[in-house]
Parts: C-alpha cells; structure tokens; sequence
C-alpha cells in the first residue's frame, strides 16, 4: 500500500494531516462521509517517495489539490515526473485547483464519482466469465481499451502542447522561412542605391585574305591575315537618380518585411488557436467518455438488481432482457468514445508535429473551465489595435501607396554614371603597325527621360490609383466582417456561460432524481424503463453540461484570436 516509502514521509505526511488547505479540509468532508461508504479515502498518504493529498487503495485513485505554485515551471516539472511514475504503477490521477473545489464542487465531485463507479464496474465486470453474463465480450473489450488509455506515457498541459507545436509545426516553419526571406530582401543593394561593378575580359581573332587597289590602279594581295584582339576591363554603373524610385523601392522592401513578420505572427495565432482547440477537444472528449463509463455502471447496477429479481421470479424475462439490451447499447457507445478520443488525440499529435503521430499522450487537466471574465469593450479595443489580419490589411494599404508613388517616379528624368578602366591589346598581321596597346579610364553620365511610351505610363497610374481604392475597400470589408464576428461570438459566449449555470442545476437535479429512481427501483416501487427515463435524464444533463463548457471555451480562444491576444494562452 505504500510501496516502501521511506519513515520520514510518515512525519511529514502526519504534518499536512494536521494542517491542509482550505481545499484540502472541503474535499475531505465529502470524501470522509460521503464517498467512504464504498470506498475509503486517506489523507496525504505516503507512495513510493511521494505523499499523495487523497489515496483510494481499493480504486488505486489518487486525488491531488493544487495550490497555484504548481503552475510555476519547477513544480510543474517535477508534477509531471511524479505523474508518470505513478501511472507506471498503475495508479489513476485526478488533479483539481483550489479554485474548483471551492467554486465548481458540484464537477468536481461528479468526476470523482465517475472515476470511482467505473472502477466498481469493472471489478463486477473481471469476476464474469467472458463468455458469460453481463459483462461478457463487451466488458473483455471496455477493460482491454481501457488499460490502453491508461498505460499512457506523456502528459501534456496545454502550454507544453503549444510550445511543443510552435517548435515543431510544418506550417509554421515554412511561414518562418518565408519570413526570412522577406527579413533578406530589405537591403540598399536590392531597392537599386548600390552600383554595379562587373569585371569583362574577351578574346577575338579574324582570319582573312585581302585585295587592296590604290588610286594608281596598284593591287596588293595578302592571304591568311591574323588580327588578334584581346581586353580586360572593369565596367562601373550607378544609377544616381532615378526619380525617386530607390527609395520608394526601399521603404517597399521594409514594408515587405514587416508583411513577413505579420504572416509569422498569424499563423502562430492561428496554429495557438487550432491546438487550444483541439487540446480541450480532447478534454471534452475523455470526459464524455467518463460520463460514458458511468452510463456503463449504472447499467450494470440496474442489470444486477434485474438479474437478482429474475432468478427469485419476482421480474419477468423482458425486464432481463430490455436490461441486457440497454447495457450492451450503452457499452457500444463507450468503445465508440474510444475511438473518438483516439481521433481527437491523433489529430492533437498531428498539430503538435510529434514524429509518432500515434503517440500515447494524456492531456493534463481534466475539467474544462471558461474564463468567465472577458469584457467585450476590451475586446473590441484589442481587435481594432492588435488584429493581426487588420493589421496585415493595413499594410497592403501603404504597398499599394507606395506601388504608385514608384510608377510616379517615371514622370521625371534619369541621370546614370557609366566608366570603364581596362587594358586591350590588338595584333594585327599586315600594314604598317603591328601591335596597339591600350590601358585607360573612360566615363560618362548619361541623362534622360521617357517621352512617350504608348500612354502605358498614364494606365499604369490609374490602374493603381484604383488597386488603393480596393485596398481601402477590403479593409473597411474585413474590419466590419470582425466586428460581426466578434458580436456573433460574444453573444454565443454570454448565452453558454448562462447555460453553464442552468445546466449545473439542471445536473443536481437530475443526479438527485436518479438516486430516487433507484432506490425506488431497488423496492420495485419503478418500472425499468422510468428508471431507464431517469438514467437518460442524468446523462443528458451531463451531457449537455460537458457541451456547454466546450462550447463557451471554443467561443473564448476565438474571442482571444479575434482580439490578437490568442498567444496569452502560452503564459
């Protein structure tokens, strides 16, 4: 039961006894005289080296309450290495704050009693021959798909998720390197400051047999005449002025720049917010698969108080086998969960860019909890400051300014300096010079300006003028498409968070009902299918609750994306 943990842990475990959170001393009352008619709980109970705040040894659960210091990176490590130890050892974790103890009990009791039917279901479940009764195949398969789930080997938080994903993302390191050459670009040399210095070098050779006749009706003849010609020279071109163009060309290339770092800047938001998803997807997901497996227990209970009845013929053979028909029925949606969390896990792993895409991972928390504090109007500043594809908008604005301001640039002249230095030697096979060799420098400017060009300058003038005109048209398109999102999604945001509410009342109603039902149903004062009516109802509460909570934290990563402030998730 303590796994030879040391004597020392003892006294400090006797001290946390005498001295626990207010946290602590709330989930003890319920864990003492609520819980503890089935299953008995101790309190910081040494493990190995380790003293765990709550330990269930007939379920191999343990509960932790953590304070807000197991968030900072050292504790969170060593969390984590401690988790996993555990869970090699076979032992479930279920991890609550403070601040869902004391202000969401009724979820986090509704966990911890799904945690624990399931595992009452499965001891039922491992006594019953595989071929035979209740828990039969389907039981072999609900345990086998389990120890899978449980056997896992990574626990991932959303952060190490979203760091993990923006280290390692395909998408994202492809916008990076677009990024970088974007940051390449912007130098004098491209937008044209720099001159060009290019050195030449060539040989040439001409080959013939010549007739000269003078003007006193003398000829001479030569055959097979050589000229030879060789040059090596530096050629230098700068242009000086060129109406501006150079440095509109320029200030395009920093915009191109700042462009690159707005796309980087995107796509991490953007991939921020599909993992953000996708990671409470798969929260989402294990708990309707929690609230599956309970479904699975109570059907089990009820299929054992059917069982016992028929065989002191006090029920009939259609009450036993409508039981049998509902449990099977609620076992099949179980192993489908599976598969769905296994897809949402995969998928997970896939943004994640995990080299094995069907790695085993657990996400860390276990409860979905919206943040119930944004404040629109902080929102709707947020958006029209730090939007990022606003942003982006803006600044194809000012390239399109700047496209223009380069086509003006050819109303007015040009004005280049051209110069050479080089060597030259010719060879020459008759008359009277042999040889000629040249070194020297020649230069010039040369001055000029397009007259006319077909109108072409004119139409590429104002075809710009009019790609401005769009330019501002999409961005006022794309700035009133925000504001309607960001409306639509703060009033599907407001009506979850009243849902979250009405549905937890709806929950402890309907968890109270069902009691009654099967109590009820255990005098065989109810009928099978009211109590079949009254299981639904529970499940549909819970159900409902569970979507409501995913829904409200769907809406709160795009209000965050939408406000440019999706990347707070990785503080």
């Amino acid at each position: 039961m303590f796994y030879d943990a040391p004597p020392i842990l003892f006294e400090f475990a006797k001290y946390n006894r005498n001295h626990p959170t207010e946290a602590e001393d709330y989930l003890w009352k319920y864990l003492s005289k609520v819980v503890s008619k089935e299953f008995h709980f101790r309190r910081q109970h040494p493990i190995k080296y380790f003293i765990a705040d709550f330990y269930c040894h007939k379920a191999k659960l343990i509960i932790e309450v953590d304070g807000g210091y197991h968030s900072e990176p050292e504790q969170y490590q060593y969390d984590r290495n401690r988790d996993e130890e555990l869970i090699d050892l076979g032992f479930t974790i279920l991890h609550f704050t403070n601040e869902q103890i004391l202000n969401n009990f009724v979820i986090v009791a509704n966990e911890i009693n799904k945690s624990l039917s399931f595992t009452s279901r499965y001891e039922e479940v491992s006594t019953t021959s595989p071929f035979r009764g209740p828990g039969g195949i389907l039981g072999g398969v609900l345990l086998f798909l389990f120890s899978l789930s449980v056997n896992s080997q990574e626990i991932f938080d959303l952060k190490r998720c979203l760091e993990t994903g923006l280290q390692k993302n395909y998408d994202l390191l492809i916008i990076r390197n677009q990024q970088q050459i974007s940051d390449n670009n912007k130098t004098w040399g491209n937008a044209g400051f720099l001159p060009t210095l290019d050195l030449n070098s060539g040989y040439s050779g001409v080959l013939n047999n010549t007739t000269q006749k003078y003007t006193d009706n003398s000829t001479v003849k030569k055959t097979n005449v050589f000229n030879q010609g060789v040059d090596l020279g530096l050629n230098f071109s700068w242009t000086i002025f060129d109406g501006l163009y150079m440095q509109t060309n320029y200030q395009r290339l920093g915009e191109f720049k700042k462009m690159g770092e707005l796309n980087t800047k995107l796509a991490v938001e953007n991939l921020i917010s599909s993992i953000a998803a996708e990671y409470y997807n798969s929260v989402y997901q294990n708990l309707r698969l929690a609230n599956l497996k309970y479904a699975v227990s109570l059907s089990k209970e009820r299929l054992r108080i059917v069982e016992a009845r028929y065989n002191i013929g006090s029920m009939s053979r259609l009450d036993l086998q409508q039981a049998r028909v509902d449990f099977n029925a609620d076992s099949s949606s179980l192993i489908k969960q599976y598969e769905t969390v296994n897809t949402s896990r995969i998928s997970l792993n896939r943004l994640m860019a995990l080299e094995d895409v069907s790695q085993q991972i657990i996400v860390k928390d276990t409860l979905i909890n919206p943040n119930p504090a944004l404040k629109e109007p902080e929102l709707r500043n947020n958006m029209e400051q730090s939007n990022t594809e606003l942003l982006l908008s803006t600044k194809n604005r000012m390239v399109s300014d700047l496209d223009y301001q380069a086509l003006k640039s050819r109303n007015y002249p040009y004005l280049k300096l051209n110069a050479a230095y080089g060597y030259s030697l010719d060879r020459y096979g008759s008359g009277t010079m042999n040889r000629q060799d040249n070194l020297g420098l020649n230069y010039g400017l040369t001055l000029g300006f397009n007259i006319f060009d077909g109108f072409n300058r004119q139409r590429e003038q104002k075809n710009a003028k009019l790609a401005i005109q769009n330019r501002r048209l999409q961005y006022e398109q794309l700035d009133l498409s925000l504001k309607a999102d960001l409306a639509n999604i703060w009033m599907a945001y407001k009506n979850n968070l009243k849902l979250i509410n009405l549905e937890v009342e709806n929950l402890n109603a309907a968890q109270e009902n069902y009691n009654i039902a099967i109590e009820r149903y255990r005098l065989g004062e109810l009928s099978g299918i009211e109590l079949r009516e009254a299981q639904n109802s529970l499940l549909g509460a819970e159900e409902r609750l569970l979507q409501a909570q995913y829904n409200t934290k769907l809406c709160e990563i795009s209000l965050m994306q939408i406000s440019g402030q999706a990347t707070s998730y990785l503080e």
